[in-house]
């Protein structure tokens, strides 16, 4: 599930965003020093170093970093030892896997801040329909799912791909219901990602894409406890229009279930307090689930009951 960006020359890599600060060394790289700026990126001013200020090929001399590295302390331990993965990589890694395994993995990549990225002169869209149809690993032979938070660039990529690649599916990400889709908001349309999770909202979806990807707590709130409530009519409403539910994001670290569900400090790993949280979901009825801790994911299906 790689969040894709745009390096100067147009190659899309995988950063959870294209201010790469939190997630590469580059501020320790003294001959980058000077690349840092502050940009307004979706309406925010943000200071850092940024994807489509570098060539791939320099970019390909800087090192991940966990990003998160507070809670997943464990992780600070394969710092500087990885490069930043293209797309064609990922693809790679997925086909190679996939014939070791003897079973197809999915490809599941987000096209990150593509108002912003078409703004400068980038557009994410044909890049990434370019390099899916590139390798037949995925022009063909496994599935791959397409997700945005902005409406724009999915419909283009609808209208662009039509019927030609029956293995690719569409899926629009909601964020919380008051928010708006960053397109919107340049386009100036008031409706919100509330209005998306209408019955009628949700039709309007299907005309473009196979699915939504709604932030969890839209789906099963917390009440004032930090326990978990009833579902609200976001499931029911996209499958009454034929799309596929997948909520994000599900961890494990205590600091990211609900309170009733954790044990221990915040950045404690609690498998059994997520598994309880993802079960909870299943019972909801959603199609599929993201999850930082996949072996995490794959227990809570084995062991649910309805």
């Amino acid at each position: 599930e790689p969040d894709l960006v745009s390096t100067q020359d147009g190659v899309l890599v995988a950063r959870h965003e294209n201010e790469i600060s939190g997630t590469t060394n580059v501020a320790d790289v003294a001959a980058f020093a000077g690349r840092r700026t502050t940009k307004t990126i979706d309406g925010q001013s943000i200071t850092g170093w940024f994807t489509e200020d570098f060539t791939l090929g320099e970019l390909k001399t800087l090192r991940a970093r966990e990003r998160i590295p507070s809670i997943r302390t464990a992780n600070v331990a394969y710092n500087d030892q990885f490069d930043i993965p293209t797309l064609d990589e990922i693809v790679a890694l997925a086909r190679d896997q996939s014939t070791k395994l003897g079973r197809n993995i999915g490809i599941y990549p987000e096209t990150k801040h593509p108002t912003y990225f078409q703004s400068i002169g980038l557009p994410l869209e044909d890049k990434l329909i370019d390099g899916l149809r590139r390798d037949a690993f995925t022009a063909s032979r496994t599935t791959v799912y397409i997700q945005s938070f902005e409406v724009a660039n999915l419909k283009r990529i609808h209208d662009k791909i039509r019927s030609s690649q029956p293995n690719w599916k569409l899926v629009q990400l909601m964020d919380t219901a008051n928010r708006q889709p960053y397109d919107f908001v340049v386009a100036k349309d008031a409706r919100t990602y509330g209005d998306l999770m209408t019955d009628r909202g949700m039709r309007d979806i299907a005309v473009y894409a196979n699915g939504v990807g709604p932030y969890k707590g839209s789906i099963i709130a917390l009440d004032a406890n930090g326990k978990l409530t009833d579902p609200t009519d976001l499931i029911r409403n996209a499958h009454n229009a034929g799309l596929v539910v997948h909520p994000y994001t599900f961890r494990p670290e205590n600091t990211f279930l609900p309170p009733s569900l954790r044990s221990g400090a915040d950045n404690t790993r609690n498998v059994s307090g997520s598994i309880q949280e993802i079960q909870a979901f299943l019972r909801a009825g959603v199609d599929g689930f993201f999850t930082d801790d996949p072996a995490v994911g794959r227990q809570a299906v084995s062991t649910f009951k309805r």
